[in-house]
């Protein structure tokens, strides 16, 4: 009967040494699966320790057959020594005696329906317990997407800022790669008038003629207005927090200035839209543009979105 019962409560999930120590301290499966149920929050260790010493329980005198244990504290009765010694652990009660009163067992039909009722609150704990795991589970899941959404963001911000870079030193190798273009075309032109001025000298020799001195430098023209140059971009940004006044230089990337809304504003920018003319810029392409070639020099009014 007892390796039947354990074999049902190992069946329904319940840890071993648990069912064992049941099985010793219940009578039947009921009884059993009560025990279990009573004891679920109490330690192994400590179930063990109170296996090994044990419960006081005094011995009829009379020699007459105990029936029943009594708990002399409250007067409650038990089947079992395994139902006194729970009783002693729950209540802390330590005197208890044997009994020559019989307790009516329990029939058939009441060994059922206890039986079942157990197995209800093993099945409602479960769901319980399963309840609990989904909710860890969903808190969990809440962790992990915030973690992962951060660590897009970072990724995002990571980016923005290479591409800054990235804006800044195709600007400056342009720049630069201007005024080589320069250099190299003022030595072409002093190349070509040093060869004129030996060809000149060759012919005068050949023709007997003395040199002819260098031509006077034509008198330089009146100086006319010169041209408007703005080296800064003044600008009005509309953002969802209001109004921005900024002043730029003119070499400054649309880049930088999103990226310093961002970090004086906190306002994200993912492009900016100009009314009149009717412009919008966007993408690595649109935003590494200097305020000078976007045509925002010397002043401008934008939408940040």
């Amino acid at each position: 009967m007892s390796q039947s019962v354990l074999d049902q409560l190992l069946e329904m999930g319940f840890d071993k040494s648990r069912a064992e120590l049941a099985v010793k301290r219940s009578d039947g499966l009921p009884d059993a699966m009560d025990w279990l149920e009573k004891t679920q929050d109490t330690p192994l260790e400590e179930l063990l320790e109170e296996e090994e010493s044990g419960t006081n329980i005094a011995k009829v005198d009379d020699g007459t057959v105990a029936m029943s244990l009594v708990c002399n504290e409250c007067n409650k009765k038990f089947r079992t020594q395994g139902e006194a010694e729970f009783h002693a652990n729950k209540s802390g009660h330590t005197d208890f005696a044997e009994s020559t009163e019989e307790i009516a067992p329990l029939t058939e039909e009441e060994k059922k329906k206890r039986l079942e009722e157990l197995r209800e609150r093993v099945k409602a704990k479960r769901a319980g317990q399963s309840a609990v795991d989904k909710e860890e589970q969903k808190r969990n899941e809440q962790i992990r997407q915030k973690a992962t959404r951060e660590s897009h963001e970072l990724k995002e911000e990571l980016q923005r800022k290479e591409q800054i870079k990235e804006a800044a030193k195709k600007r400056q190798e342009k720049l630069d790669d201007i005024e080589a273009k320069k250099r190299i075309k003022a030595k072409i032109e002093a190349d070509k008038e040093e060869r004129r001025r030996k060809a000149e000298e060759a012919k005068a020799a050949r023709e007997g003629r003395s040199i002819p001195a260098p031509a006077a430098p034509a008198p330089a023209p009146a100086p006319s207005r010169p041209a408007a140059t703005h080296n800064e971009a003044r600008l009005r940004l509309q953002t969802s927090n209001g109004n921005v006044m900024k002043t730029f230089p003119a070499d400054t990337t649309l880049f930088e200035v999103a990226q310093l809304l961002e970090t004086e504003n906190g306002v994200t920018v993912t492009k900016f839209v100009q009314n009149f003319p009717r412009k919008i810029f966007e993408g690595n392409l649109d935003l590494g543009k200097t305020l000078k070639e976007a045509g925002l020099v010397p002043s401008a009014a934008l939408i940040v979105q």
